[in-house]
């Protein structure tokens, strides 16, 4: 019974040592839970999190241009946000840098009915496209029709607000909306009709999408933290794109409501839109010659200010080796 007691009490010393040693982190995200967000709740469920010893909470987010200034202050140890939204803030001056390039093509794109008839950039001519006041969608098309010589005088842009956006495109108040090809896409298709997208990246403006982000002083007091999450995160991704009804079965436990086939759907565009043709072969990894054209495009059309190179925006010093 004593031997017993002491391979009981050594058992559980070993367990609240284990548990003592994870670190609570929080992640913000750029939304709400969608399709783009599932890989970190499962990594969650599958404990990849918590074998890095990490004790992980998942916040909601209510924009990029919000989470990037949430993490900034230190509220969330890391955020996703964006690519534009973390470089137009750091050249102000926030302490924020990417750690991950997650989705190295954006998503960016103008969503129609196929009815419109919209097929190639040429065919935005003369149509009316529903945006949001502030979005970097209505700035970044302006590079879309820079590349394809679109004649601006032609496009007409309408400004609603951002849930307005699939509602004037179905009721047929404007001919497409600027947004997501994972997420009003999709939500067009739900209501029951046949979307169509021409994605600002297959059309000479691709910019980096989707970032994992965190602080500079985060980087530099905990870097084996930051190593530890990245490592985590894209074990993840790779996980969640092998099992990619698992994943979604996790997300569906956090929030029954979620539309599980739209789900789905976002995911897996997702899934295509981590790579470009810089950077193919490893989920975080980022491009020299994505984060130089980003940087460019953002200088030429949302008014950025700056001449630090890539690098001050963006590192892949903590994937996995």
């Amino acid at each position: 019974m004593r031997i017993f007691k002491l391979i009981l009490a050594a058992a559980l010393a070993v367990s609240a040592t284990v548990a003592s040693a994870q670190e609570a982190v929080s992640l913000r995200l750029n939304w709400y839970l969608g399709g783009l967000h599932v890989p970190f709740y499962y990594g969650k469920e599958m404990g990849y999190f918590k074998q890095e010893g990490i004790d992980l909470t998942i916040n909601e987010g209510r924009g990029s241009g919000n989470t990037v200034q949430v993490v900034a202050a230190g509220s969330d140890t890391f955020g996703m946000a964006d690519s534009s939204s973390l470089i137009t803030t750091a050249s102000k001056g926030a302490d924020v840098k990417s750690v991950m390039s997650l989705l190295n093509s954006t998503g960016f794109a103008v969503i129609s009915l196929a009815s419109a008839g919209i097929k190639t950039p040429k065919d935005l001519e003369g149509k009316s496209f529903a945006v949001s006041p502030g979005d970097p969608l209505g700035q970044l098309f302006r590079a879309l029709a820079a590349h394809n010589k679109l004649d601006m005088d032609k496009i007409r842009f309408v400004q609603v607000d951002p849930a307005a956006k699939v509602v004037a495109v179905l009721e047929k108040k404007v001919d497409a909306l600027l947004g997501g090809a994972d997420d009003q896409f999709f939500l067009i298709k739900y209501k029951g009709q046949e979307p169509a997208a021409l994605r600002y990246a297959d059309h000479g403006a691709n910019i980096v999408g989707m970032t994992i982000l965190t602080t500079g002083n985060t980087i530099k007091n905990r870097p084996d933290l930051v190593r530890r999450f990245v490592k985590a995160s894209v074990r993840s991704w790779e996980e969640a794109r092998k099992n990619p009804n698992a994943a979604v079965d996790t997300a569906m436990k956090v929030k029954p409501d979620l539309n599980r086939q739209s789900t789905m759907d976002q995911m897996m565009v997702d899934f295509d839109l981590l790579d470009s043709p810089n950077s193919r072969g490893k989920i975080g990894m980022g491009a020299k010659a994505d984060w130089d054209q980003t940087i460019s495009l953002l200088k030429q059309y949302r008014e950025l200010s700056t001449n630090e190179p890539w690098t001050t925006f963006h590192t892949n010093d903590f994937l996995p080796k």
